[in-house]
């Protein structure tokens, strides 16, 4: 299973972005699927998740009513539609698929992960 996510680039603060990610084999509707971002010098953090056929989305609260993560199966695809970007915002976002049916914040809970997408909102 490969993902390839794209989307990312430099933005200003309060522009969007909306982030996708391809899977290479169909995970079919069972796999929770996921968004994780990493700053630098700072450790891998949720950011958002979503269960089987698109229900029980999970958010970390930084970006709360700002982010909207959707799936389509039928494209084996996973977005993020990011609103009002902050500086704070700026980090690679990784998608990944879970282990499991529901969605989850654990990083350990996913097995496949995509090479990382770059995100850079300025000031």
């Amino acid at each position: 299973v490969q993902l390839q996510a794209s989307g990312g680039g430099l933005v200003q603060t309060g522009d969007s972005l909306r982030l996708s990610c391809v899977i290479s084999k169909r995970t079919g509707s069972n796999n929770a699927l996921g968004w994780f971002r990493q700053a630098p010098g700072k450790g891998r953090e949720f950011v958002a998740a979503v269960g089987w056929r698109g229900g029980g989305t999970r958010y970390d609260s930084s970006v709360e009513g700002r982010f909207t993560i959707s799936r389509d199966d039928a494209k084996n695809s996973v977005y993020l539609q990011m609103n009002d970007l902050k500086p704070e915002d700026t980090a690679v976002y990784y998608c990944a698929v879970s282990l499991y049916s529901t969605s989850t914040s654990l990083p350990e809970h996913y097995r496949y992960w995509g090479q990382g997408t770059q995100v850079t909102v300025s000031s």
